[in-house]
């Protein structure tokens, strides 16, 4: 089995490249590995839909089985605890659209052909990804951190978590046909910046192990 593993950032994955049984040079910003009967390719993408959108859409291929996209998220949800790990099976694009004053206008009501919102309907590849909470999320290049805004954006989507490449990830795999997941863990809650607050260590850390149980079983 052949599995892509898509990150924006090394250190969100150090502990998952840690545990694997080889491990091939650097090519570009894919890192080969082998792992029990699993070929894994971790790829590096940079932060930003952008750059995600761009080298998944490149590598992705028939060759691989399923594709994952691992990375922190902030939560809208306070009832989270900071380190879960969740299932983003549906993820909008909340900034593509259009103001109309104090207004924002979707694609949709712009009657505008694109894609804005995305649902995963490839299926769960294992139990333990079934078992996993979840949860709607928004992909933005500029991470809330302002009252204001976050309330205009919770009205429009009710998002749960929110990240800078989900979308563009799970975009890369619909069009090229390939079952994927996206597992996130709450790094922190989204409301006025606070960095005291945050735990991105405990979230790396649960991301990782609970994604290894995962590779483990599959």
């Amino acid at each position: 089995m052949k599995i892509l593993i898509v990150s924006a950032t090394k250190f969100e994955i150090d502990p998952l490249l840690s545990k694997m049984e080889s491990m091939n040079s650097p090519v570009g910003r894919i890192i080969s590995c082998k792992f029990k009967n699993l070929e894994i390719d971790f790829l590096i993408t940079g932060v930003g839909m952008v750059a995600t959108a761009y080298h998944t859409g490149k590598v992705l291929n028939e060759t691989y089985d399923g594709a994952f996209n691992l990375g922190i998220c902030g939560s809208f949800n306070q009832n989270f605890e900071l380190g879960t790990v969740v299932n983003v099976y549906q993820d909008s694009f909340s900034e593509l659209g259009a103001e109309d004053d104090d207004k924002f206008l979707t694609l949709e009501a712009l009657n505008l052909q694109g894609v804005s919102k995305i649902e995963n309907k490839s299926g769960a590849m294992h139990a333990f990804i079934e078992a996993l909470p979840k949860v709607n999320g928004i992909t933005v290049n500029t991470a809330h951190g302002n009252d204001a805004s976050i309330k205009k954006v919770y009205e429009l989507f009710h998002p749960y978590v929110e990240s800078m490449e989900g979308a563009a990830f799970m975009f890369a795999c619909e069009n090229e046909n390939i079952p994927y997941v996206q597992i996130r863990a709450v790094s922190n809650f989204v409301e006025k910046r606070n960095r005291d607050a945050w735990n991105i260590p405990l979230a790396i850390e649960n991301l990782n192990k609970q994604v290894f149980e995962i590779l483990n079983a599959l």
